[in-house]
C-alpha cells in the first residue's frame, strides 16, 4: 500500500485545527450520527491534506472542504438506502452532568436542533450553511449547486416551517 503524500503548502495540524469542527458539523447535519460524521470528517481531512492542487484563497479552500464533506455524506446516505443496516445509533451517548439552569437551556437548544434536523435535506443544508456558518445565499448556492433564488426559497420555507414547529414554545419565534 502506498502512503499518500502531503502537499507542500498544507500543514496537517493547521488543517485539522481549522476544519475539523466545521466538517463534523456539516456531516452531522446530513447524517445525524456522531460516529458516521467522524468517519466522513477523517476521510475529508485526509483528502484535503493529500490534495496536490493549490487553492485560490482561504475561501476557496473552505468551500472545497464543505463541498467534499457534503458529497461524501450524500454518497453514504445513498449507499445506506441500497444496503440497509441495523441502527446502532439508537443507544444514547453519555451526557456530562449539568449545573442548575443548564438543563433548560439544553432542552431549548435540543428542541431547536431537532426542529432544524427534521427539515428536508435541501432546507437543512441551506439553514446550516447560512445561519450556522455565516455564508451569504450566493455562496451557499455555489456550494450546494443550486441557484441563489432556490437557496433563498429554501431558507424562506425552512423559516416558515421552524416558526410553525416552534411557535408558542419561545418568544424568539414570532408568527
Amino acid at each position: 500500500m502506498q502512503i499518500p503524500r502531503t502537499a507542500p503548502d498544507r500543514d496537517p495540524e493547521r488543517l485539522v485545527r481549522d476544519y475539523a469542527d466545521l466538517v463534523l458539523h456539516v456531516c452531522y447535519t446530513y447524517l445525524r450520527s456522531t460516529a458516521d460524521a467522524e468517519d466522513v470528517c477523517q476521510d475529508t481531512l485526509t483528502k484535503l491534506i493529500c490534495r496536490e492542487e493549490p487553492f485560490r484563497d482561504a475561501g476557496h479552500e473552505r468551500a472545497w472542504v464543505i463541498r467534499v464533506a457534503s458529497n461524501a455524506c450524500k454518497n453514504l446516505l445513498r449507499d445506506r438506502g441500497a444496503h440497509p443496516e441495523a441502527d446502532l445509533d439508537a443507544v444514547p451517548e453519555p451526557v456530562a452532568p449539568q449545573g442548575p439552569g443548564e438543563d433548560a437551556l439544553r432542552q431549548r437548544d435540543d428542541r431547536v436542533l431537532n426542529a432544524v434536523m427534521a427539515l428536508p435535506l435541501p432546507q437543512r443544508e441551506a439553514v446550516y450553511l447560512h445561519y450556522y456558518e455565516g455564508y451569504p445565499t450566493r455562496e451557499v448556492a455555489r456550494i450546494v449547486g443550486a441557484t441563489d433564488a432556490a437557496v433563498r426559497q429554501r431558507l424562506s420555507r425552512a423559516r416558515a416551517s421552524l416558526r410553525d414547529d416552534l411557535k408558542g414554545d419561545y418568544d424568539d419565534f414570532p408568527a
